[in-house]
Parts: C-alpha cells; sequence; structure tokens
C-alpha cells in the first residue's frame, strides 16, 4: 500500500512559511466569524467552532452522494438533501418498511461499525461475496431477525424478512453510481455472530440472545482491526464504485447509550471516540482520495448549549446545518448562499 502520511522535514516547514518562521505551527487561516485567536485555548472560546479545512478534492452540483454509517449520517444527508443535491442513500423504498415507533424511517442504511459497513458493502458490489443466510434467526411465532438491519425495524416473517434484505442490497448497490461516498464511522463495540461467523450491526435484540443464549459475543475492536476493515472498504469501492471515488470518512459525536465493557460508560465513550478519529486520519494520510471532515470536532468544540439538544445525545438541527455549511463551502465548487 503506498502512503501519502503528511509529514516534512524542519527546512520544508520553514520554506512553506508565508509569514514568518513561526506561522506553521499554528495555522494563519483563522475563519472570519472566529477573529479572537490563532492558538487553541483561543478559538476553543467560539459558540459554534469552525475548523480549517484542508481541500482535497471539489464536488460539483451534479455528483451523486452516498452516505453510509451511523445514524449522524441521516443528518448528513437531510441537509444535502436540502441544498437539492442527488444522495442516493435517501431511498423512498424504505417509506414502506415498518419502523417501531415510526423512529428512523430513513434509517435502514445505518451501519455502526466498520465490520457492518464493509458487509453491506461487500454483499451488495461483490458477486463472489454473499450475504450469509444463517445470520438470519427464528425468534419464534413466525419472526425471523436479521441482525445486519437497523434495530428500528419491525420484526416479520422469513419472506418479508429477505425481501427487505433484498430490498437493502439493492439500493446499496446505488453507491457505484456516486462520485462522493459519505462514511461516518459510530462504534468500536461490536457482536460478533458465532455461527454464521460474522459481526453484525448492533447489539442483538433481547429476543434473539434469549432464544439462542450462546451464539453472540462481545467484541471491542482495536484500531488495527478498524484500520483494516477500512482498507477492505476502500478496495470494494475502489474495485466496483465509481471511476473517481471521493471518499469523505467523519466520527460521530453521539456519545454511547451503554457499554458492555467493564469501563465505566464515559470511560468507555472516550475509548470508541478515541479510536475512531485516530483510525480515520490514519486511513486518510493512506489514500489521496480519502478525506477526513472534522463534524466530530465541530461538535465537541462548540459550546455544549449549542451543541446538543436538552438529552446532550442529538445533535441539534441548526448544528449539523453549519457541519454541513462548512463542507459544502469547502468542497462545493461554486459558493453556498
Amino acid at each position: 500500500m503506498q502512503m501519502f502520511v503528511s509529514s516534512a522535514t524542519t527546512e520544508q516547514v520553514l520554506r512553506n512559511s508565508d509569514a514568518n518562521e513561526f506561522q506553521r505551527w499554528y495555522r494563519n487561516d483563522v475563519p472570519a466569524d472566529q477573529p479572537d485567536g490563532k492558538l487553541a485555548f483561543q478559538r476553543l472560546r467560539q459558540p459554534l467552532f469552525t475548523p480549517f479545512i484542508m481541500r482535497g478534492f471539489k464536488m460539483e452540483r451534479h455528483d451523486k452522494i452516498y452516505a453510509i454509517g451511523s445514524c449522524f449520517a441521516r443528518g448528513v444527508e437531510n441537509a444535502l438533501v436540502g441544498q437539492q443535491m442527488q444522495v442516493l442513500s435517501r431511498a423512498t423504498e424504505f417509506d414502506a418498511f415498518p419502523a417501531v415507533n415510526n423512529e428512523l424511517k430513513l434509517g435502514f442504511t445505518n451501519k455502526y461499525n466498520t465490520y457492518s459497513i464493509y458487509n453491506e458493502l461487500r454483499w451488495a458490489l461483490d458477486p463472489e461475496a454473499e450475504f450469509v443466510h444463517e445470520s438470519v434467526v427464528d425468534i419464534g411465532s413466525g419472526v425471523y431477525y436479521d441482525p445486519h438491519t437497523n434495530p428500528a425495524l419491525e420484526l416479520a416473517g422469513l419472506a418479508e424478512t429477505l425481501r427487505r434484505r433484498s430490498i437493502m442490497q439493492s439500493i446499496t448497490r446505488r453507491i457505484v453510481e456516486c462520485r462522493v461516498v459519505i462514511i461516518t464511522l459510530g462504534l468500536a463495540e461490536v457482536w460478533r455472530d458465532r455461527i454464521a461467523e460474522t459481526f453484525i450491526n448492533t447489539t442483538p435484540l433481547p429476543e434473539a440472545v434469549r432464544r439462542h443464549p450462546d451464539r453472540y459475543e462481545f467484541h471491542v475492536s482495536s484500531f488495527a482491526e478498524n484500520l483494516a476493515n477500512l482498507a477492505k472498504i476502500h478496495h470494494v469501492i475502489n474495485h466496483f464504485g465509481h471511476s473517481d471515488t471521493q471518499i469523505v470518512v467523519t466520527v460521530s459525536p453521539v456519545p454511547l447509550m451503554a457499554t458492555f465493557s467493564n469501563d465505566d460508560i464515559v470511560v468507555a465513550n472516550s475509548y470508541s471516540k478515541s479510536v475512531l478519529r485516530a483510525v480515520a486520519q490514519e486511513w486518510a494520510s493512506a489514500h489521496q482520495n480519502v478525506h477526513y471532515f472534522p463534524s466530530y470536532e465541530i461538535v465537541l468544540n462548540s459550546d455544549r448549549a449549542t451543541s446538543w439538544l436538552e438529552d446532550l445525545r442529538h445533535v441539534r438541527g441548526e448544528v449539523v446545518q453549519h457541519i454541513m455549511k462548512v463542507f459544502l463551502d469547502s468542497y462545493l465548487r461554486e459558493t453556498v448562499s
């Protein structure tokens, strides 16, 4: 693998400096709405943080986009659709899918960990890869559970469960039409199906655990495991996808609701976000067509009251809009109003 790690000698750093020999130790490109200083402790005093973005590519208004990953990707979709962008992961076919309490009506492409993102992509795109039908389990009373879907999806019989699976994969195949792919990393805590020998999307449903008590095992994924998964994701997208795919990787700022590790949930949350944030940077450094976008930093480094709803779990809509304005101002060839 050819590496494109950002590094420079002291001589190169000084040569690239426009103003003085110390300029490169802190960015001089401070956004106009944040004039209070250049240093980190000064920049973090803003109610709404706006980062400097190194633009790795330019997106055209006609480019098609696919967003996959944690539920934060759905907010990204909504904002892009509001800008009249073509977001193919926002599929009307999902409107007919019954959701528990009518939640997440468009969240059926949510993939919460790097294993499930890779699984979904290879099952949809690689003709030699097949969905693991053994992972669909009977939980009684004629009801079946596909653990690779969103848990908000109401359960159904086997035929309907497999029909939904087919629809999901057909929608995922639309990624081949998309020049821009946005991947949002969500969780480092994962669950493995020991019988099907595959990692699943989320914590298994209690009904599945009760009926199959020894089937699922918990695992805290490492930096190396997540980086390996992202390398495989990159291969699948590059091999089967658009000829000029540009991948934007982000990290969901949404904190854990629970942890199955032995750590305090705050410690577990810090580990999960730190691993995913570091692996995203490493992945972007390794490939010219992978770009890290700091939506995580925008949320975490803005004022808490500005970033979060009262539950301190869901990001405020206006902050998502700010994130997407920063994204579009950075990557879209035309100026966003």
